[in-house]
């Protein structure tokens, strides 16, 4: 009978982590009617073609900000499976900066005076720093070897 190793909780959160981050990735291409809804909403006088450009825009915008996430989630993942002596540290600088990010994406007004994003999508975003912060605090407790 083989074992299974089990995967170390810190590295769990990292993994939970990057699906969330996958997820909020996603969910604005897979529920666009959210995004170009919330901009016509704003901008009531846009026509098709400009609430169009725009969620272009935010599509580009996101999908860098989540394939830059999903670097992160990979680099801190691989950092903490080899044991690097500096992966408690990174996954520690790279949570307020995830989060702050994910902040602003939620909070940030546009012109018209709402959020730039849907709600929806502003609080998905939050998700992955959830598991952000539960992995960064299992690096820093003491894991049995």
């Amino acid at each position: 009978m083989t074992s299974t190793r089990q995967p170390r909780p810190a590295i769990a959160a990292l993994y939970t982590g990057l699906g969330l981050t996958l997820v909020a990735l996603l969910l604005p291409y897979v529920n666009g009617a959210a995004l170009s809804g919330h901009i016509r909403a704003g901008y009531p006088s846009y026509d098709q073609a400009r609430i169009g450009t725009a969620v272009t825009t935010w599509l580009i915008y996101l999908s860098v900000l989540g394939a830059l996430g999903i670097l992160g989630w990979l680099c801190a993942i691989w950092a903490a499976g080899t044991r690097k002596p500096w992966a408690r540290r990174a996954a520690t600088a790279l949570l307020p900066i995830g989060a702050g990010i994910a902040l602003f994406n939620l909070l940030i007004r546009d012109t018209s005076g709402d959020t730039g994003l849907p709600p929806l999508l502003g609080w998905t975003g939050l998700l992955p720093c959830l598991a952000g912060l539960a992995a960064v605090a299992l690096m820093w407790t003491k894991q049995p070897r």
